[in-house]
């Protein structure tokens, strides 16, 4: 009795020891980048405009204009370069359709070799690849995923990604505009709310990294600080010589 509980306390131990975080990020990371890419262009937009001395007004459609145009820029890129992704998926599985329905011998016996590749005895490799063949989805499921390392049944959504890009975007590049709507007429406000974003944003971030919640919320903080202070230091260089 002693060895059979060791041996589940041992095995308990494994499986909560042998934990992975998402190294693909999952909806978090693309939905955290989103936030932080509205956030830091609208950010250093105001503050472009705000260092040419410019009305509470024009800050305000400022930052609504670049919130709708950087939103929809966002949303149309993703839309197409996932639609663009998937159409170049599904013609690779047609193709590999195609040949599974034509050399079903020759697709089985490429399957059999792969697994022979990677250390299986060649009868045991034979016969696996016999009995998964025997399935023509399940073959096809398989050699996507050894040939173009694809999964068919999880395919990216355009409409999908299209809505999450607009939505993330549109949310951070709300944050430095919302003190302005809620009254404010000073820019440091907007700028402030905008750094804590900037830092929560980077500790969120952490989450699907191996750094540190406080470093990666630093760090995105420098560099969200940074770009609006060059941008406000050329609006202000060209607001006096405009001026």
């Amino acid at each position: 009795m002693s060895i059979i509980d060791t041996e589940a306390t041992l095995h308990e131990a494994h499986r909560d020891n042998h934990t992975h975080r998402d190294v693909n990020g999952g909806w978090l990371r693309p939905a955290v980048f989103g936030a932080m890419d509205g956030l830091v262009s609208n950010l250093a937009l105001m503050t472009g405009v705000a260092g040419g001395e410019v009305s509470h007004r024009t800050i305000v459609i400022t930052g609504l204009a670049g919130l709708a145009a950087g939103a929809f820029s966002m949303a149309a890129g993703e839309y197409t370069s996932v639609a663009s992704q998937r159409e170049l998926v599904e013609a690779e599985l047609d193709i590999e359709r195609r040949e599974l329905r034509k050399h079903p011998a020759d697709e089985e016996r490429e399957l059999a070799e792969l697994y022979m590749s990677r250390g299986v005895e060649p009868g045991l490799a034979r016969e696996v690849a016999r009995q998964l063949s025997q399935d023509p989805e399940q073959a096809l499921e398989i050699h996507a995923r050894e040939e173009l390392g694809i999964d068919p049944s999880d395919l990216p959504s355009p409409t999908v990604a299209a809505v999450s890009s607009f939505a993330s975007f549109a949310l951070g590049a709300l944050l430095p505009l919302l003190p302005y709507l809620l009254g404010a007429t000073a820019l440091w406000p907007a700028v402030l709310l905008a750094l804590i974003g900037l830092f929560g944003c980077g500790a969120v971030v952490a989450k699907v990294t191996a750094r540190s919640w406080w470093f990666s919320g630093l760090r995105q903080l420098a560099l969200g600080g940074a770009a609006a202070a060059v941008t406000f230091g050329i609006g202000s260089f060209f607001g006096t010589a405009i001026g």
